[in-house]
């Protein structure tokens, strides 16, 4: 306290001038209108830089939960749009009463290969998440590959970058379809095979799933046309699809389940029962 008097004491003339402008300038503040409103803009513009400041880190630090957070919606938008019955007659009833046929779940990729001649990739999803064999797995921007392999925790997908790979899709302004596969010569081209001579479609043009196989929904998105050419016997297109999905860049995944799976494969494995 003494320390405090004898400071006090010692910058007693400094101190009162200090006292007296400070004073000075909230009375002129006070008494004009331009001084006053220079003083608040000033003082709104700092405190405004400190919360501008302040919202940004608090942004960045919120970021992954923003991330799961978006990657949650687009889960259910997903399953809205692969899930859409909408018929345009009047019998038509809403589809949120009954069951939905395929079934969205969100997952990271952990390990990605996309330059051997068959490649695959790791999921954080496994059986504990009722992820198994023969589900499918896209993007935000498109088909990724079908799952082949499961532990408790972990899953495998067979890339649609994998020779042995064999998807169907189709033309998506013309409905004709073929064989999605890879030649494995480049990670940003795959190829759609077997497309009838008949077909009339152009370089652009839009390739997505069939939907003729239990795995992936209808219209989901693979790629566009680069180039095309007939194959040997000059009877189907060979075409060049220029893939939607950077195959070298992903993280995040939908792992797609058909709910009616096990029943159609006991079906098409003579299994007939009710």
């Amino acid at each position: 306290m003494q320390q405090i008097i004898n400071f006090i004491i010692r910058n007693k003339n400094f101190l009162l001038f200090l006292l007296l402008f400070s004073i000075s300038i909230v009375f002129t503040i006070q008494s004009h209108s331009y001084h006053k409103s220079k003083f608040i803009n000033s003082a709104n513009f700092l405190t405004g830089g400190v919360y501008t400041s302040v919202n940004n880190l608090s942004d960045y630090f919120n970021l992954r939960s923003q991330n799961n957070l978006l990657t949650e919606e687009n889960k259910r938008l997903k399953s809205l749009l692969y899930n859409n019955t909408n018929q345009s007659d009047s019998t038509y009833l809403d589809s949120t009463t009954f069951d939905e046929t395929y079934k969205f779940t969100s997952a990271r990729i952990i390990k990605n290969s996309y330059s051997l001649t068959n490649n695959t990739l790791l999921l954080d999803q496994g059986k504990n998440d009722n992820i198994h064999e023969d589900f499918g797995v896209i993007t935000s921007k498109g088909i990724l590959g079908i799952i082949n392999k499961t532990s408790k925790n972990f899953a495998t997908v067979i890339s649609i970058l994998n020779t042995t790979s064999n998807i169907s899709a189709k033309l998506k302004t013309t409905n004709h379809y073929g064989s999605l596969t890879w030649d494995a010569k480049n990670p940003r081209v795959t190829q759609l095979v077997d497309i009838p001579k008949i077909a009339n479609f152009k370089v652009g043009d839009t390739i997505v799933t069939s939907g003729l196989s239990s795995i992936f929904p209808k219209n989901v998105p693979i790629g566009t046309v680069l180039d095309f050419h007939l194959d040997n016997n000059e009877n189907y297109y060979e075409i060049n699809v220029l893939l939607f999905n950077d195959m070298t860049n992903l993280e995040h995944v939908y792992i797609i389940e058909n709910k009616h799976l096990p029943e159609i494969t006991n079906l098409l494995n003579g299994n007939s029962n009710e």
